[in-house]
This record gives structure tokens, C-alpha cells and sequence, in this order.
């Protein structure tokens, strides 16, 4: 394979996948991007714009939507962009290729409490895998503008490969061996983008918002060395950059459901109203069973569950965790 001849194939045509289509089909003869809605091909093969989830980006005309997966195996390169919850589902019903697997999409798998690389490596042992993780706005990879985000591969070799094919002008990735690390920086984000959500909405101030973000990565700390992964992996792209971004714009999904939350409404009204999926509301209570079930504290991720589940309101939950007992920082 190589960068003149390999084919890239997107699975999954929501707002990320759509611009990571758009950003990687820069110098590609075709890219294949795979939709479930027949409408969202519809647009971008007829009008070259996924109106439903990325409106206002002209898409490259090298984009070509297909619905069905079997195309999918004409492909070197695969990103998966599906919903955390539909990842098994879709490796399970993608034929069987030697495609290197691009992790793409953020979370834990709740009937399994595995993480998503965990779930490829049961479902497709046998085929090369990376995880693309970190700050990254959909809206404006697809404009150009400039993005760095880790690409944690399974092996050097794999990112030799790689890097050639997902590196653009405005698109930079760094390389990590911990794919563990990229993975539990992105899941957990999500969960604590909901709490600063929740801080913006009921006007609590931007000093509750930066200790929600410094403490909230402790917390992060704490269960990724117990699930295998570096510090110094979360402290980059893949964890601490995207915290901070998407725990400071309504831009992020999680933080719009958290602000609505903050604001009043119940978390059944705000999901309901929702055309896209922010993952954070779906590996919070995962990622809560799973902290208790290794014993470690992660008392803004309860918190967050509590607001979801409806069990507190924001005010009760604020002050139990201005209660908490006084410790240490390093704690």
C-alpha cells in the first residue's frame, strides 16, 4: 500500500465523520463514505453537502455516499465514526477485509464495560488498529482550519503507514503506542464535558468550571493507570486538549446536553430533542460501574450520573461535592 494507491473508507456520516471525509479525501481518487439514512447520501452524492449533519460545507467531489458495506472492502484504510454503542454491530456486519481499523468514535461499550479497541480486537482479531483522538470540532476541520489531534497505533510500523495518509496542511496527528490511553482520554472527556455543561447552564461561574476541569482530570488520572494507560497520553491531545475544549463551548454536544441540565430541564427532554448523539450521557453510568467495580473515586462522574438519572438536582449535587472530605490535591 501506498499513499498514491491506498483507498480510505469513512463508516459513519454524521458531522465527524463527514469532515474527517472532507479533510482525508484531499489527494484521494475516491473516498467512500458510508451512511445508515438513505436522505444523507441523497444530499452529499446530489448536492455534495450532508445537510443534516454538517449543513454549510461544500463536500469534495471525490466524496461518494454509498449504504452499502459490502463497498467498504475495496478499502486499505477504514475510520469508524459510528456511535460508540454500534461499533460491535457494525464490525460484525463489515465484510471481511485486510483494512487497517481507524477508531474514530468515543466510549465504553456498556454491555461489556470493554473499551472500543477491545471490542475490535475480539470482533476483527486479525486487522491492524489505530485510534484518532483529540481536540476536534467538527465544524471546523471540514473549514481547513488548522487541528492536532494523536493517533495512537498498535504498532510503529502501522503508523509508518498511516501518517502519510491522515497528515494534511491543516490537519496534524502525533504519534502514541498507548491506544489504551487515547481511548480513555476520549471517553472520559465526554463524561465531564456534561458537568461543565452543567456549571455553564446554572450559572455557577468560571471558577467552579476550572476546578469541574482540573479535578475532573484527576479523576481521569485515576482510572486510566488503573486500566493500563500513561499519564503522560492524557496529558496531550487525546485527553487534556480535548478536555479543555470540550468542556468550554456549546459547540460540544456533552456540553449542551450538561447547560440544558444546568438550566432545568430533565435529561429525557434535552436526548429526545437531539438529531445527534453525545456520547458522554451513555458511557457516564459504564464508566461509574466500572470506577466502583476497581475502587476508585470519581465523585464528578457520579454527580453527573445523578443529574442524568434524574436521582439530584444541581443544587444538592454541588454541595455534596463541596462536602466531600478536605485531602490532598494529589488525591
Amino acid at each position: 500500500m501506498t499513499v498514491a494507491t491506498a483507498k480510505i473508507g469513512v463508516i459513519g456520516a454524521g458531522a465527524w465523520g463527514t469532515a474527517l471525509a472532507q479533510v482525508l479525501s484531499e489527494g484521494q481518487d475516491e473516498l467512500l463514505l458510508w451512511a445508515r439514512e438513505a436522505e444523507v447520501i441523497d444530499q452529499i452524492n446530489r448536492t455534495h453537502e450532508n445537510k443534516s449533519f454538517l449543513p454549510g460545507h461544500r463536500l469534495r467531489d471525490n466524496i461518494r455516499a454509498t449504504q452499502d458495506l459490502g463497498a467498504m472492502a475495496a478499502c486499505d484504510v477504514l475510520l469508524l465514526v459510528t456511535p460508540a454503542q454500534h461499533l460491535r454491530a457494525t464490525l460484525q456486519a463489515l465484510p471481511d477485509s485486510g483494512a487497517a481499523l481507524i477508531l474514530c468514535c468515543k466510549g465504553i461499550e456498556a454491555r461489556s464495560r470493554l473499551l472500543l479497541s477491545e471490542v475490535a480486537k475480539v470482533v476483527r482479531p486479525d486487522n491492524d488498529l489505530a485510534v484518532l483522538s483529540g481536540p476536534t470540532f467538527a465544524h471546523e476541520v471540514a473549514q481547513g482550519l488548522p487541528t492536532a489531534l494523536t493517533l495512537a497505533c498498535e504498532s510503529e510500523a502501522l503508523w509508518e503507514r498511516l501518517k502519510p495518509l491522515i497528515a494534511k496542511p491543516s490537519f496534524r496527528p502525533y504519534y502514541s503506542d498507548d491506544i489504551v490511553g487515547a481511548e480513555i482520554g476520549g471517553a472520559v472527556k465526554n463524561v465531564l464535558a456534561i458537568g461543565c455543561g452543567v456549571v455553564d447552564g446554572a450559572g455557577l461561574g468560571q471558577n467552579a468550571r476550572a476546578s469541574l476541569i482540573s479535578r475532573g482530570f484527576a479523576e481521569m488520572l485515576r482510572y486510566g493507570a488503573a486500566r493500563g494507560a500513561r499519564a503522560d497520553t492524557l496529558a496531550g491531545l487525546c485527553g487534556l486538549g480535548d478536555l479543555v475544549l470540550t468542556c468550554s463551548s456549546t459547540s460540544s454536544r456533552n456540553f449542551s446536553l450538561g447547560k440544558g441540565l444546568g438550566e432545568g430541564r430533565s435529561a429525557e427532554s434535552l436526548m429526545s430533542d437531539r438529531t445527534t448523539v453525545a456520547e458522554g450521557a451513555s458511557t457516564a453510568p459504564v464508566l461509574q460501574q466500572d470506577a466502583r467495580a476497581r475502587q476508585i473515586d470519581m465523585p464528578i462522574v457520579d454527580a453527573v450520573c445523578a443529574l442524568l438519572g434524574g436521582k439530584a438536582d444541581v443544587q444538592s449535587v454541588v454541595t455534596r461535592l463541596m462536602k466531600r472530605p478536605l485531602v490532598s490535591e494529589s488525591r
